[in-house]
């Protein structure tokens, strides 16, 4: 018999409704039927992907038309006249506003037979793929998805997104695909390029919209900038809500490349880590024994001596001041990212709880 899984082996990630994937269409053909809005809706976003756009609509309107004389990307066809099978023929991808599930089954049958990824607006019985609600920095592109349960909620999301992602992380997005293969052209480690490219993200988050020049370049091309030392992170796990985790202690966990913790740690926190890094089970929650605090914290600074950068995930339990001083007669550089402590998030709900209290107790003065 095998020994049980460890909380680390478990972190795996929860079931997705979808697969998000994104279609490279640049200088490919898409086919679309349709004649109405929402077909001439699917036709400019395949279009300003790249793609050139079949369009076959009986009777095609005025914003088909328009779209046809002024596309915003690929170029778009129109053929009027209903769709045939032989129309999917050699897309990458279709899409169709059919007028009932006969003609929705009909169309996916047809594509399908082509080997070809269908999409029949508002009938996701018949779907290979749905589109999503868009944020559209591009190259950056944020695509967000309910499985057709809830657009108008996927709409509402959208819209809190837009106000969180500036307009200027555009340009930082093409930069970085500009600047790639001079970087990859340096031969670094993968450390090394890491280190990079989080440097070239917080620069990017500190200004977005100032553009991106070759002086930030070359600044970012510095030894110091592409040095591959490594380092520990103490952060605090506060009461094990990961949504009172603060912006800097994300940071950490998504830049680690191993990460520590104890019995207290909630999978949803390490839910924040990128994929790559490894999660090392240390102790268990509350335990005082001074040795196993002290394996663990030489084994932490091993890692970071070997050019780790490794991330404590700890409760409070008194010894960060230990850790602190052990890693600096180390020379090992660390940071502490503090958590929210159980008081402060405790804080956030007697507000409410004061507030129906009041109601309460005026309810039962009347």
């Amino acid at each position: 018999m095998g020994s049980a899984p460890s909380k680390a082996d478990a972190n795996h990630i929860s079931p997705l409704a979808r697969l998000p994937v994104f279609f490279a269409l640049n200088g490919k053909r898409a086919m679309v039927a349709g004649s109405g809005n929402a077909a001439a809706w699917k036709a400019e976003l395949l279009s300003a992907a790249g793609a050139g756009v079949d369009v076959v609509a009986p009777e095609p309107t005025d914003t088909l038309c328009a779209l046809a004389a002024n596309p915003p990307g690929g170029p778009v066809m129109l053929f009027d006249r209903a769709w045939q099978p032989a129309d999917c023929a050699g897309a990458a991808i279709a899409v169709a506003e059919c007028a009932d599930d006969a003609e929705a089954a009909a169309f996916a049958a047809a594509a399908r037979s082509a080997g070809v990824p269908v999409n029949v607006i508002d009938r996701p019985a018949f779907c290979d793929f749905a589109f999503g609600a868009i944020v559209n920095r591009s190259p950056l592109v944020i695509g967000i998805s309910t499985d057709g349960a809830a657009p108008v909620f996927a709409q509402a999301i959208r819209a809190r997104i837009e106000t969180l992602v500036p307009n200027g992380f555009a340009r930082w997005a093409e930069a970085a695909r500009n600047w790639r293969p001079r970087v990859q052209a340096l031969a670094l480690t993968f450390r090394g390029r890491r280190n990079f490219w989080e440097r070239f993200a917080d620069r990017a988050v500190a200004a977005p919209d100032t553009a991106p020049t070759e002086v930030d370049l070359a600044d970012l091309f510095t030894p110091t900038h592409t040095a591959e030392a490594g380092s520990i992170v103490l952060v605090g796990a506060g009461p094990g809500d990961p949504e009172l985790l603060t912006l800097r202690a994300v940071r950490a966990l998504q830049s680690a490349d191993l990460i520590m913790f104890d019995d207290l740690a909630s999978p949803a926190i390490l839910d924040f880590a990128r994929r790559e890094a490894k999660k090392m089970l240390v102790g268990a929650a509350g335990n005082v024994n001074s040795s196993r605090h002290d394996n663990a914290t030489g084994r932490m600074i091993a890692l970071a001596r070997a050019g780790r950068r490794v991330v404590r995930l700890k409760a409070d339990d008194g010894r960060a001041g230990t850790d602190i001083a052990a890693c600096h007669a180390a020379g090992i550089a660390v940071e502490v990212v503090p958590g929210v402590t159980a008081t402060s998030a405790a804080a956030r709900v007697p507000d409410a709880a004061r507030t129906a209290n009041r109601s309460d107790l005026s309810r039962a003065r009347a």
